[in-house]
């Protein structure tokens, strides 16, 4: 972390309050040179009438400053106990990260070297990934001058945030520098912990990487949460240790099968991750977390299984298509590969394990996933005309993730059940449906499958046994 140039004075001036008017002379009737903010650090150069005389190295001005809007600190190792003190009491303060990250910039100056440890990077990260949060929760609402001037202020001291566009919305995200020093530096386990959920947010990765940029950094995500020891920490500290893994590998899962890898351990190890989450120690925070985890699991959780066997009756072959598809083939006893009974081709992965025939053999459910995030339900039936394609998504509106699955078959061939989990503007969402196959309109639809009695007397089996969506919520 880089800090702002200090004048190498004995003694510094940290503004302390917002709106603080630096003036051409004394008094308050003076002309105004510049309205300062907290965190701000100015030389002091004399003292008169109250008033410090001040010089700002950023603006490269000079003026008049009421003395009760600073504190005034000693840049030596004297005074460098008195700086973290206040750093510790304004690090957990919303509000106060620009005048953290400012008493963190004179505690660099004035600390001996020994003294500077990981606890120190951790405040300031801490701070920082704060005020990233605080000014992304002010999308789309009226500017806040504060705030933008606090964001000002951190940048004059070296703190780099920038912003991840995703679906119109702006993250303000910080590049991690005082966490990669926390990890470089010995440190327990409560601040490894923080450091490497900061720098492994789903929300902080740049949508425009290659899928080899991608790959690599979610390669680097997965290596920084397995060398954290968990194990003396607090259970609702590991449960989002538990929770990012379970995102991370649940992504590289996708990314392997896409390269043509093997991909079951890692959505095994994504499985195993959301498993072990121990959901009575789930802080309210946390919840989110839990269902944004799930849902990425819930995408990729057919990695975790192998490709099915071609049965005798409908079933699904694929083939390779143009560079980067996958031909699907659907097919039965008497209609094979060479003239099939439907074919179509995609960009997404094709999971043919999930193929589910109905016992009429006019219609069949494949599961395939065309991003990390996001699962179809592609639903082959047999019309008049022949056989046709519809394909499901998790939401027709604007979500951020989502999956919907084949949850089983309501005998007479004129229903279907299926599970959907879906996170739309930040709220999440779950329903167990019962659909018509002829319409494709939603019949009925409940929170719980045990709300709907078709949906708790026909569903799979097998689905209830993989299904995430089963899983156990907090209450």
């Amino acid at each position: 972390m880089s800090t702002l140039l200090l004048a190498a004075t004995a003694t510094l001036a940290i503004v302390t309050q917002d709106q603080a008017a630096l003036r051409a002379a004394p008094r308050d009737s003076a002309p105004q040179q510049a309205v300062l903010w907290q965190g701000e650090s100015l030389e002091i150069r004399g003292e008169r009438l109250g008033y410090l005389q001040v010089y700002d190295h950023v603006r490269e001005r000079g003026g008049y400053i009421r003395a009760s809007q600073v504190r005034t600190t000693r840049l030596d190792a004297a005074t460098a106990p008195e700086l973290r003190a206040v750093i510790r009491f304004l690090r957990d303060t919303p509000g106060a990260e620009a005048l953290g990250i400012g008493y963190g910039a004179a505690y660099l100056k004035a600390a001996p070297a020994q003294a500077i440890d990981a606890e120190l990077f951790d405040m300031l990260g801490s701070m920082a990934e704060r005020l990233g949060r605080r000014a992304s929760g002010r999308q789309g609402r009226t500017t806040d001058a504060t705030l933008a001037a606090h964001l000002q202020v951190a940048a004059n001291y070296g703190i780099k945030l920038s912003g991840v566009e995703r679906d119109g919305r702006v993250q303000l995200c910080y590049d991690g520098d005082a966490f990669r020093r926390v990890l470089a530096l010995p440190a327990d386990a409560s601040q490894q912990t923080r450091a490497a959920l900061a720098l492994t947010r789903h929300d902080c990765l740049d949508p425009l990487q290659s899928p080899p940029q991608r790959h690599a950094v979610d390669q680097w995500r997965a290596s920084l949460l397995n060398r954290i020891d968990g194990s003396a920490l607090p259970e609702f500290v590991r449960n989002r240790l538990r929770l990012r893994q379970a995102g991370v590998w649940a992504a590289l899962a996708f990314q392997h099968a896409r390269r043509g890898e093997a991909a079951t351990q890692a959505a095994q190890q994504a499985l195993d991750a959301l498993a072990s989450v121990v959901v009575e120690e789930l802080s309210e925070e946390d919840r989110s977390a839990y269902s944004d985890a799930a849902i990425r699991v819930g995408a990729s959780r057919w990695a975790a299984l192998p490709a099915a066997a071609t049965d005798k009756g409908l079933s699904v072959i694929t083939q390779p298509g143009e560079p980067g598809q996958t031909c699907v083939l659907l097919v039965d006893a008497r209609r094979d590969t060479k003239s099939p009974l439907f074919k179509t081709c995609s960009y997404g992965l094709v999971w043919t394990a999930s193929a589910s025939a109905n016992p009429d053999g006019t219609a069949l459910t494949l599961a395939v996933q065309p991003l990390e995030g996001w699962r179809e339900l592609w639903l082959f039936r047999r019309g008049v005309d022949g056989w046709q394609l519809t394909v499901l998504p998790p939401s027709n509106q604007n979500p951020d993730l989502g999956y919907i699955e084949f949850a089983g078959w309501v005998p007479g061939g004129k229903q279907m059940l299926a599970a959907r989990e879906v996170k739309v503007d930040g709220r999440f969402q779950r329903s167990f449906e019962l659909i018509d196959l002829e319409t494709l309109a939603v019949q009925k639809q409940a929170d719980h499958p045990n709300s709907l009695s078709t949906f708790h007397r026909w569903q799979s089996p097998r689905w209830k046994q993989l299904t995430v969506s089963l899983r156990q919520m907090p209450k």
